[in-house]
């Protein structure tokens, strides 16, 4: 499982979006998205390092997804 924290507006999250899109589509993988305003813990924990990816709920990358990283974290 994939789990992408991000917000509305944030252009490194359509991104890194478009990455984690394609490379848990070709894998077969679940994907989510949390937008992190509806919660303030969240927006306290992760707000400047958004996007943040966790693989398996922990953290992975943060700001830019790197598409061999994910794809050997997922293998």
């Amino acid at each position: 499982m994939v789990t992408m924290l991000s917000r509305p507006g944030c252009h490194l999250c359509d991104d890194a979006r478009a990455v984690i899109l394609r490379v848990t589509g070709e894998l077969g993988v679940a994907f989510e998205e949390v937008d992190i305003t509806t919660d303030p813990k969240l927006e306290e924990e992760y707000g400047e390092q958004i996007p943040v990816t966790l693989v398996n709920g922990r953290q992975h990358d943060f700001w830019r997804v790197d598409e061999g990283r994910l794809r050997a974290a997922l293998a």
